[in-house]
Formats: C-alpha cells, sequence, structure tokens
C-alpha cells in the first residue's frame, strides 16, 4: 500500500513502552496476551482466529455497551520479528481497508513502538483522525502499557 503520498495518508502514535522488546512482542503476537490489553479500556476482546505468518489471518471481536459486536480482521502481510508486523485491517462497522504497521525499536529494557494506519486515500484518512482515533489507539495502547509493564516487573522477580 506505499507510494508517494503514504505520509499524508497515515495517523501514527509512538510510543516508549516500559518493558523489553521480547515481552512487547509477545504482547502483539500471541493471543492469550492479545486478548488482555487489545481495544479501548473497557472493551473485553475475543480472538475469533489468530494465525500469525504471512498470508495468515487475524480474527478479533469486541462486545459493544450497547450490546452489538466490534469486529476487527486482516491479514499479515509483513512480519520480521521483534522489529515489525504489517497487516491488512478492517474495523466494522467503522474503519475498512487500511493498513496498521507494528513497529518494534529496542531501547535497552524498554521499547520504542511506532504504530501506523495507512489510509487508502487522504480524505479517509483525514475522517478517521476525526472519528477519534488518537482517542481510541491511544486508550489501547494505554492498556498495551500496563499490560506490558505488568509483564516485566513479573519477569524480573
Amino acid at each position: 500500500m506505499s507510494n508517494s503520498n503514504e505520509a499524508s495518508r497515515t495517523l501514527s502514535l509512538i510510543r516508549t513502552l516500559n518493558a523489553p522488546i521480547e515481552l512487547v512482542w509477545d504482547a502483539w503476537t500471541k493471543p492469550e496476551h492479545i486478548a488482555n490489553w487489545w481495544g479501548p479500556k473497557g472493551m473485553k476482546t475475543k480472538i475469533v482466529e489468530h494465525d500469525f505468518r504471512v498470508g495468515g489471518k487475524w480474527k478479533y471481536t469486541m462486545a459493544m455497551p450497547d450490546g452489538s459486536e466490534f469486529i476487527g480482521d486482516g491479514v499479515y502481510s509483513v512480519i520480521v520479528k521483534l522489529q515489525k508486523i504489517f497487516s491488512s485491517a478492517n474495523f466494522k462497522p467503522m474503519t475498512a481497508g487500511v493498513e496498521i504497521q507494528a513497529l518494534f525499536e529496542k531501547n535497552g529494557n524498554t521499547t520504542n513502538f511506532t504504530f501506523n494506519v495507512v489510509h487508502p486515500t487522504e480524505e479517509y484518512c483525514k475522517q478517521q483522525e476525526k472519528m477519534g482515533f488518537y482517542n481510541g489507539w491511544g486508550s489501547t495502547f494505554d492498556r498495551l502499557e500496563t499490560f506490558v509493564s505488568a509483564l516485566s516487573k513479573e519477569a524480573t522477580k
């Protein structure tokens, strides 16, 4: 999905997570971990499918407060261990046809983490930003930070 105007179609969040890269990688790649942090605060995630390999599919569901189901799914396109995970992604009923990019960089006992969502058009990107991209994903990554920090503390006991 890359071309010369990718930057104008991309929304990004950058964090330094207080955990070693191996724990952050596990949090992103093991279904039993993903279920603990994926989705905004207060949402419970169910892993329906998780075939973690290039060409493999993933599908997660979350129960909305009104009882409806929020569905996320996609296909992995790039996996480089401890470095990056790229996937197509649909988050029904709000977002479709985007690429998510999770980038990991070791920084001592912490992990520099960059999350990009590349949209098909600039207009769609702007619409998604207005719909609450930074609040929704920010809340999700707050949960990720809490989860990997706890894993890190457990690992050092």
